[in-house]
């Protein structure tokens, strides 16, 4: 009796052994087997995530003498800070919610949460300026471009007072026709390759600012009018901000 018990015993711990033995063997075959799947899906597949460029572009139009600082999240972005009527690209990717802090003269100035990016190729331009003409109050302009092929110039109002002043567009001097046009303010418009004059001119057609504005396709410009009539403090006369500055030789290849 005692010897079959140590019999039965021993059976009983040889088949429990060779249970978690297989078990084990089982699963290490099944995390090979999904490996491998991963690894032939992996292989296999031909979609790919679109990942899209979004470029940040800023402006300041903030009429000061102590230029501004920009921080994406905790980052400093501009290394040196950017002078005022100055606009420069940044590179760092940006999202839905990121948020951009804005200092000048080492204090801060204000924030702007980037939203409603579009999913396509894109710019984001931002114009950073005076709220009024009697706070230092900051306040922002915002404009995301369409891609397109053709030039596109959005028409931007942040100077802050009585005088009244309109762009114009215009050939240059240099060329064969002498054609003018009208850009009114809050507007987004498209222009063929070249290179053309941006005036400034008061209501009695006096020339108030002049800037070189060169047309490529598939880039994206802003004209700015800027300056403030302070009743406290500095006052900065008007002033035309274009960006970027594309190079005349770049007009043979921009069809």
């Amino acid at each position: 009796m005692a010897r079959a018990a140590l019999l039965s015993a021993l059976l009983c711990f040889f088949l429990t052994r060779c249970v978690v033995v297989g078990a084990a063997v089982a699963k290490v075959r099944q995390q090979v087997g999904r490996a491998r799947l991963a690894q032939l899906s992996s292989e296999s597949s031909f979609v790919r995530t679109l990942a899209f460029k979004h470029t940040l572009r800023v402006c300041n139009a903030y009429p000061y003498s102590a230029p501004m600082e920009i921080f994406h999240g905790k980052t400093q972005i501009t290394d040196p800070p950017l002078p005022y009527k100055a606009c420069r690209e940044f590179s760092p990717p940006i999202r839905d919610g990121d948020k951009l802090q804005f200092k000048i003269g080492g204090s801060n100035a204000g924030s702007f949460a980037i939203s409603e990016l579009p999913n396509n190729d894109a710019v984001l331009v931002l114009i950073v300026y005076r709220h009024d003409a009697i706070s230092s109050a900051v306040a922002f302009e915002s404009h995301i471009f369409s891609n397109l092929i053709n030039a596109q110039i959005a028409v931007l109002d942040t100077y802050k007072g009585h005088a009244e002043a309109q762009p114009r567009i215009q050939d240059a001097s240099s060329a064969k026709t002498s054609r003018s046009e009208e850009l009114r303010y809050d507007s987004v418009v498209a222009v063929n390759p070249g290179i053309y004059e941006v005036v400034l001119q008061s209501e009695d057609r006096e020339m108030k600012a002049r800037a070189e504005l060169v047309a490529l396709n598939r880039e994206s410009y802003v004209v700015v009018r800027c300056g403030v009539e302070a009743q406290e403090g500095q006052s900065y006369s008007q002033e035309l901000i274009v960006f970027p500055h594309s190079d005349p030789k770049m007009l043979t290849g921009s069809a």
